[in-house]
């Protein structure tokens, strides 16, 4: 993994291309695991806020309520339409009480090594190079975010980032990118 700040990091992945061939790649594997990246990659929210979430967290609601285990804080975001769709159709044959997301090994559900398993390997079999982990969900979905809607300031607030330099730090636009879109820019 790339190394920043004296932390281990992870890169967001860029290419719809690569997010699809995951997705297709998970759903031949396990459609828990595909639930999982699409989840990840629709709601933004870190792994330790996901692997926890239960049926009647996500069924018949607009939006996620979930108390973030990094911050304690408690965060309000309303689910995509891609994601509500997804939701009916993992939990169809579902109770209200099961967890998303169960462990195979016990009555728990599954870990954060585990979903780091199956996120990376899915990246490595699908030729995705770089540093991939689960928080490349969250990096992914705020890339794409940002390029749909280059709305940095709403952004930050989704993530409860300090500073909109943070936030575009944090997805990846970086110096090349910007180099990039000022060499197609004039007035």
């Amino acid at each position: 993994m790339a190394k920043r700040q004296g932390q281990n990091t992870v890169d967001p992945i860029r290419d719809p291309e690569q997010i699809r061939a995951m997705k297709e790649h998970l759903l031949h594997q396990s459609y828990r695991d595909y639930f999982l990246f699409v989840f990840g990659l629709n709601s933004g929210l870190r792994i330790s806020d996901i692997v926890g979430l239960r049926v009647m967290d996500v069924r018949n609601t607009d939006h996620l309520r979930v108390k973030e285990k990094k911050t304690g804080n408690t965060r309000k975001i309303r689910m995509t339409g891609a994601l509500k769709q997804e939701i009916e159709k993992y939990t169809r044959q579902m109770a209200d009480s099961d967890l998303l997301f169960p462990s195979r090994k016990g009555k728990g559900h599954i870990g954060r090594e585990t979903a780091w398993r199956v996120i990376n390997g899915a990246a490595r079999a699908c030729g995705i190079s770089g540093a991939i982990g689960t928080h490349t969900m969250r990096k992914t979905f705020g890339y794409h975010f940002y390029q749909q809607t280059k709305d940095v300031a709403m952004l930050q607030q989704i993530f409860g980032h300090s500073a909109p330099s943070v936030t575009l730090r944090y997805i990846g636009i970086n110096e090349d990118m910007m180099d990039q879109a000022l060499d197609q820019f004039s007035l």
